[in-house]
């Protein structure tokens, strides 16, 4: 998934409950701590060590579709450099998770699975896909995803408090007023120097180019003498990175809807607001287009538009019990964006909005909740923290824009695009005032790389369609692949793009250039 807004991503959060399969803050602490080594300066694949967890895994997943599955689970643990200036020094630990179906046949090998982000927890997701990829695809592969640096139970950072993301989740999601502007810019400065303290000298250490070379530690410790990788969002761009660094050791990048390699932060926010006002209008034509009508009457932007002056007002309260919280208009919009990712979400949207309107909020904090990461105790998983941190690692300097044009941008945008505009202008902020060492995405064109297959999709929320095209035309040997449907990525969520991606997993069957899939 990619973010929006700069702080914000998906996750389950399934993970939280195994979290004592990997190693405790205090040995994180005593690796990060180690000396340097005076050993060539090469990195090594460091061993895995795998730990049966299926009983755990199994328990947390019953009465899911696919848990009828005959899978086996295993946990794992390894290491990599914190720094790959100093490749045989200090190291940090990387959780992972396998999955293998018992009717594995023929294997070929790992398919390493990365949901996006970043922030998203590889190992969560790849509990997720083992439910649900093709039986095609899991009779040859072992599943594979590991929490990249910095995300979930791989020394995660953990720098923002249940407190202040409750307040920028609840915050106006449309400033266009100075004071709404300098309330943001204020919450995004204190995330900047709470962060800044907490980690003084390695905050930029959680960046997508170390990142990559990470997955190539764990390609060869996998046992795989080249990468099959599936990659979702802000995982095409870790993909890409890799190819870019290691073009040789691709063997096949599924890259499903793909990050635009070519723009720049305020291009991108302008095209993601377009595509995000696209998608509410796609929401909106569904469900006015019901035969049982629309619970959000003929005109649901009119709908909304009255909720979110009704919360301005009076916050709206859940009638779950125990609840004390109030949804704001920042909660509104959290949970409109978090439907949006998916057409499964949206009758639950148009159903809590319509709650909502009649005073319970309780199905708007679900959906905002599952895309904040916030848990029912109250605390929150560290996707905010990685997501914020990773951004703005990867991001130049050189392309932040300054304040007074950030404010004018957050009028203008808040006109064009009403409902998501001002808040992707404030959002370009974020990492202006973000106090780390930066270390930029390489322009990638991954010359020498097999074919890799680039998957977009028309009615992408968050990664519009140009994206796709952009990265596979940048790629030397990038393939694009089309699918005319609604929603964030496209595999494996109908026929045609799944028989593609099929035939190019398991037999490097690569699809005509430009094939699109119907909707």
């Amino acid at each position: 998934m990619r973010v929006s807004r700069g702080l914000i991503a998906a996750a389950s959060g399934l993970l939280v409950a195994i979290s004592g399969c990997t190693s405790s803050s205090e040995d994180t602490a005593a690796d990060a701590s180690a000396p340097a080594s005076s050993a060539p300066a090469a990195p090594e694949a460091a061993e895995i060590a795998w730990s049966d967890c299926d009983a755990q895994i199994t328990q947390l997943v019953a009465g899911t579709p696919g848990s009828e599955r005959d899978l086996a689970f295993e946990c794992g643990r390894t290491e990599v450099p914190i720094s790959y200036d100093e490749p045989r020094g200090a190291t940090l630990p990387l959780f992972l998770v396998r999955a293998r179906w018992a009717q594995q046949t023929d294997r070929i090998g790992s398919l390493v699975i990365n949901p996006g982000g970043p922030g998203g927890s590889g190992a969560d997701a790849a509990i997720g896909q083992a439910l649900t990829l093709p039986e095609d695809v899991l009779r040859r592969f072992d599943v594979v995803g590991f929490d990249p640096r910095g995300v979930g139970l791989s020394t995660p950072v953990e720098c923002i408090p249940p407190d202040l993301k409750d307040r920028i989740v609840a915050s106006e999601p449309r400033p266009t007023t100075p004071e709404q502007v300098d309330e943001a810019f204020a919450l995004q400065q204190e995330v900047a120097d709470g962060c800044a303290e907490q980690y003084p000298d390695s905050l930029g250490t959680f960046n997508t180019v170390d990142t990559a070379r990470d997955m190539d530690l764990l390609r060869q410790s996998l046992g795989d003498e080249q990468l099959t990788y599936l990659g979702y969002s802000y995982g095409t761009t870790l993909g890409s990175t890799y190819a870019e660094l290691f073009p040789d050791r691709v063997r096949a990048l599924v890259l499903d809807a793909a990050v635009d390699p070519d723009v720049d932060p305020r291009a991108e926010a302008e095209q993601q607001s377009t595509s995000l006002e696209a998608s509410f209008d796609a929401f909106a034509a569904n469900c006015t287009g019901l035969v049982a009508g629309c619970p959000l009457g003929p005109e649901p932007r009119r709908f909304i538009e009255e909720l979110l002056a009704q919360a301005a007002t009076a916050p709206i309260p859940s009638a779950l019990s125990g609840k004390t919280r109030q949804a704001t208009p920042g909660v509104i919009m959290t949970a409109v964006l978090s439907a949006l990712y998916s057409t499964d979400s949206w009758p639950q949207l148009a159903q809590g909005l319509t709650a909502a309107r009649n005073g319970d909020s309780q199905q708007l904090f679900s959906l905002a909740d599952a895309y904040s990461g916030r848990l029912q105790d109250g605390t929150y998983t560290n996707l905010l923290d990685a997501n914020v941190a990773v951004n703005c690692a990867d991001t130049d300097p050189a392309t932040a824009l300054p304040e007074e044009e950030i404010r004018t941008l957050a009028t203008e945008w808040g006109q064009r695009f009403p409902l998501f505009g001002a808040g992707a202008a404030v959002g370009l902020n974020s990492c202006t005032v973000w106090e780390a060492a930066r270390t930029p995405i390489p322009e990638r064109d991954a010359e020498g790389a097999a074919p890799i297959l680039v998957v977009g999709t028309s009615g992408d929320p968050v990664t519009p369609l140009p994206g796709a095209v952009d990265l596979a035309e940048d790629l030397t040997s990038g393939v694009l692949l089309t699918w005319q449907g609604q929603g964030h990525t496209a595999y494996p969520k109908t026929a045609c793009v799944t028989g593609a991606v099929n035939a190019y997993l398991i037999d490097l069957v690569v699809p005509q250039d430009g094939l699109t899939c119907p909707a």
